[in-house]
């Protein structure tokens, strides 16, 4: 399964992840609607909060629609969602995104468009 990786020290906090993942799922740049988290911290760094692909999400689904797909990648299937959210109460890294005036919640696909878009190599995709 492919999954987001993660080099904190590399992050410049440009926010060009969040942009291009706000903009693959609701073509518009805002970072409250992307599946990847951006943080300033004190010390001038920043804290790069992405899907891990944990599973938690999907063992806390009422209706059962996420799922892993054949590569073990956690997909959640919209059509079906009942709108509940407690995916995004449970996600461990706060990074189940539900925009408002949507019923179902967006989920990190691993399709590597915030990867694509990090100038600095601060996000990669590895395979585990």
């Amino acid at each position: 399964m492919k999954r987001i990786a993660k080099d904190e020290s590399k992050c410049i906090g440009c926010r060009s992840c969040e942009n291009a993942c706000s903009m693959a799922y609701y073509k518009k740049q805002d970072p409250q609607l992307s599946c990847i988290r951006i943080t300033d911290l004190p010390d001038g760094g920043h804290h790069i909060a992405a899907c891990n692909q944990c599973g938690i999400c999907a063992s806390v689904c009422n209706t059962v629609v996420i799922r892993p797909n054949p590569k073990g990648v956690y997909m959640l299937n919209k059509k079906e969602c009942a709108g509940c959210l407690m995916c995004v109460g449970f996600c461990p890294q706060d990074v189940m995104v539900h925009a408002e005036g949507a019923l179902e919640p967006s989920k990190c696909t691993s399709c590597g468009l915030c990867v694509k878009a990090c100038p600095t190599g601060a996000i990669w995709m590895e395979e585990v």
